[in-house]
């Protein structure tokens, strides 16, 4: 078979299913891995793989049979190390095995900005017991966030008003902790004004940026972003240069092409560092209403070494997630029509099993203004319904 490029996609979820669909329509041949059968980007991969993604051996047996151009991870429970020694041994690991390494953990990512960059970020401090929680908070005072250095999708996450929330805090953190890593970031609560994903593109050309992505979260978890997001020219071009910082910080040891979801708090014109994911973002969805490249276009784009508009514009557009509320494999969607009668779109993710607040599927909308398109995306999100048997 014919094709530009054989990629091993490691992790296989919403995101990775639309990066295939991108990376496929430029004539790229796709292996998706996850630690499940029926995941959703192995439904429209041309091969699939079943294993942990911290089972070393597994992971450095996969890309030895595959011979991938490019190892594109989209999870954070990931054998890093196994990555760096396959990019030592000539496998292009994107964005590079360092970028992987650092941003899957949310203490190497956070050094990295605050410490060796300089970046403005949250005060905070880690901590690996109870009582170094408490020690933490000595140090950011109350509210602050308590959350494992690698999870997920807000997995693990809650904000602590008092001393007696402590425990029930320290032991969500570790339920919802992604790897083998019983160690959690304790943050000083920000009273921002807003929150934005920066996506910003590496490639073979230099750095573009999307327009900032307004978003809102529940659980520590997206509910809903917009695009574009009216910021002052200052604050946009303060969150520009921190991104660009970090990205070419973290291309050292590769090529350190692709997109990065980089996020920030807006307190008036200042912009503060929250974190960054080396791949497309679950904020990002909305470019698949707002942009003619999508967030996983261009991650295609940029990793394949193709070109990359200088420039990116959006429509007012939004997403809305679709929820599960239980447990179950045994479900059917109800109410797509009514969803698109608006002049919204819904893309289901194909996930085979539902759990309570596990995302199943985006509505998605474009209108005159980023209000508007939030109201109808949010209104066909509503209307769809998952019907248990």
């Amino acid at each position: 078979m014919a094709f530009t490029a054989k990629i091993l996609l490691l992790g296989s979820g919403e995101l990775g299913r639309e990066f295939v669909i991108s990376a496929k329509r430029l004539g790229a041949y796709v292996v998706a891995c996850d630690s499940y059968a029926d995941a959703p980007a192995t439904q429209v991969a041309d091969e699939s793989e079943v294993f942990s993604m911290l089972d070393g051996e597994a992971l450095r047996s996969v890309a030895q049979r595959h011979e991938p151009d490019y190892v594109v991870p989209e999870v954070e429970a990931i054998r890093t190390e196994v990555l760096a020694d396959l990019e030592a041994s000539g496998f292009n690991i994107v964005p590079s095995a360092r970028a992987t390494q650092m941003t899957m953990n949310r203490d190497a990512i956070r050094d990295l900005a605050a410490q060796e960059l300089g970046i403005t970020t949250s005060t905070y401090r880690y901590a690996e017991s109870l009582d170094e929680v408490r020690a933490a908070a000595e140090v950011t005072g109350f509210p602050c966030v308590i959350k494992p250095v690698m999870s997920s999708s807000g997995k693990g996450q809650s904000t602590v008003h008092s001393e007696g929330e402590f425990e029930a805090a320290w032991d969500y953190a570790c339920a919802g902790m992604r790897g083998d890593r019983a160690r959690v970031i304790v943050e000083g609560f920000i009273d921002f004004d807003y929150e934005i994903t920066l996506l910003t593109v590496r490639h073979k050309d230099g750095v573009t940026f999307c327009p900032p992505i307004g978003h809102r979260q529940e659980r520590g978890d997206y509910r809903e972003s917009w695009q574009p997001v009216a910021m002052a020219d200052g604050a946009i071009a303060a969150a520009q240069d921190m991104a660009r910082r970090v990205v070419d910080a973290l291309a050292s040891g590769g090529a350190g092409y692709g997109l990065f979801g980089v996020e920030f708090f807006v307190r008036g014109e200042e912009v503060i560092f929250s974190e960054l994911s080396p791949r497309p973002h679950d904020t990002g969805m909305v470019t698949l209403a707002s942009q003619n490249l999508s967030e996983f276009d261009l991650h295609a784009r940029a990793i394949m070494g193709l070109p990359i508009p200088q420039e990116i514009r959006a429509r007012p557009s939004a997403s809305a997630v679709i929820l599960a509320d239980r447990e179950s494999e045994d479900f059917r969607y109800e109410g797509m029509a009514d969803a698109m009668t608006g002049g919204a779109d819904v893309r289901i993710f194909g996930k085979p099993v539902t759990r309570p607040y596990r995302r199943m599927g985006v509505a998605l909308a474009s209108a005159v203004d980023t209000d508007t398109a939030r109201r109808v995306a949010g209104e066909a999100a509503s209307a769809i319904t998952i019907s248990y048997e």
